[in-house]
């Protein structure tokens, strides 16, 4: 079993920062994409932004040069720093991460509880 412990969410005005963070722990071969979903009230949930292993990142369109994500691979944690926050930014971001287990090598993917960050005035 992986537990994700995530933290960082609240509310922020427009324009403002937040920066998330998620902890994995429990038992594990290694840890290889990391990564925050999100998902708003009657929408599907959407990609934010992933990192592999090596630090490849990817970015959903609508967060491209706003939301930063990094990982410090010594403590199995996963960083998002999102800046110039926007109204339309406002869900529950779910942290996601993908192992490879103890045992067998077989790859799992894990999903936060989520945290809600909301973008009012």
């Amino acid at each position: 079993q992986v537990q994700l412990v995530e933290s960082g969410g609240g509310l922020v005005q427009p324009g403002g920062s937040l920066r998330l963070s998620c902890a994995a722990s429990g038992s594990f071969f290694s840890i290889n994409n990391m990564g925050w979903y999100r998902q708003a009230p009657g929408k599907q949930r959407e990609l934010v932004a992933t990192i592999s292993s090596g630090g490849r990142t990817n970015y959903g369109d609508s967060v491209k040069g706003r939301f930063t994500i990094s990982r410090d691979n010594a403590k199995n944690t996963v960083y998002l720093q999102m800046n110039s926050l926007k109204p339309e930014d406002t869900a529950v971001y779910y942290c996601n991460v993908g192992t490879l287990s103890s045992l067998y090598r077989a790859p799992e993917d894990w999903w936060g509880q989520g945290t809600q960050v909301t973008v009012s005035s």
